[in-house]
């Protein structure tokens, strides 16, 4: 069965939607879409130095692991970290940032979320692929536990959706929640095990870990490097826990934006 036309309408307005995000992010830049491949680089190598060479940074995963692979790990971590932080950042000014459209009765409002997302994804995609470049030169080799790599990072997928629109609805009506999440996104990057494993936060501080084990982020991290790094399979109830948090997440946030918007006009 074909989709619909309304359907296919909408389809087709969330990718003109993403493709102009994509397209105005960098504009009139020198380096242009360039910036999309030096951004990663250019702060992987500042964490790297600071946190792997001056401070020598170390997984503690065994004696197997190099100052290659915490690199390596450092980039995947970040690369997933940047497509929250790229949300949230953004999300509260979504709706308020766009008062035409919010005007237009039939203009589908939760598009401008979704497609925000589909951009920060477009740039989520060119990290993971540097990643990956990196992967097969100075990574430990090809393994099966590769192949669980989209099943892994799925939730931070669900997540980054569900995040938009809650934060974008809200946004329309508590408009400090903008500076709030400049403070959010910089405590998740130190609290998420970006540049540490949680194995080290539960031996040194088991207070400390008994509040970042609620963070789903975590779970997600720790699961994309061992799958890539350590060549081993996630534990089952760390990647359970974080696609139930990402479903949640998700579902609450597509309520809330579902429940507020009829107000928006009225804000806005």
């Amino acid at each position: 069965m074909s989709p619909t036309p309304h359907f296919r309408q909408q389809a087709e307005l969330w990718w003109q939607l993403a493709r102009r995000d994509i397209a105005t992010r960098h504009k009139g830049s020198y380096l242009g879409p360039l910036w999309m491949l030096l951004g990663p680089l250019l702060e992987f190598t500042v964490y790297v130095t600071v946190f792997g060479l001056i401070f020598r940074g170390s997984y503690h995963v065994g004696s197997g692991e190099t100052r290659a692979t915490y690199a390596l790990g450092v980039f995947l971590s970040l690369t997933s970290y940047r497509l929250l932080a790229d949300t949230i950042g953004a999300a509260p000014s979504l709706i308020v940032g766009q008062p035409n459209y919010v005007k237009k009765v039939v203009f589908p409002l939760h598009l401008l979320p979704l497609s925000h997302v589909t951009a920060a994804l477009y740039r989520f995609g060119v990290g993971l692929l540097l990643f990956l470049a990196a992967f097969v030169v100075l990574g430990p080799g090809v393994h099966a536990t590769n192949l669980l790599l989209p099943i892994v990072l799925l939730p931070l997928v669900l997540m980054a959706v569900g995040l938009a629109w809650l934060l974008s609805a809200l946004g329309v009506f508590l408009r400090d929640i903008g500076q709030v999440t400049n403070v959010v996104t910089l405590i998740l990057l130190y609290s998420s095990a970006v540049f540490y494993s949680a194995g080290t936060v539960m031996e040194k501080s088991p207070l400390a870990w008994s509040i970042l084990r609620f963070n789903p982020l975590v779970h997600i991290i720790e699961s994309a490097r061992a799958v890539m790094l350590w060549q081993s399979t996630p534990a089952f109830s760390s990647l359970a826990y974080a696609w139930v948090a990402a479903l949640l997440i998700c579902g609450t946030g597509f309520w809330t934006f579902r429940k507020l918007r009829p107000s928006f006009a009225d804000v806005v």
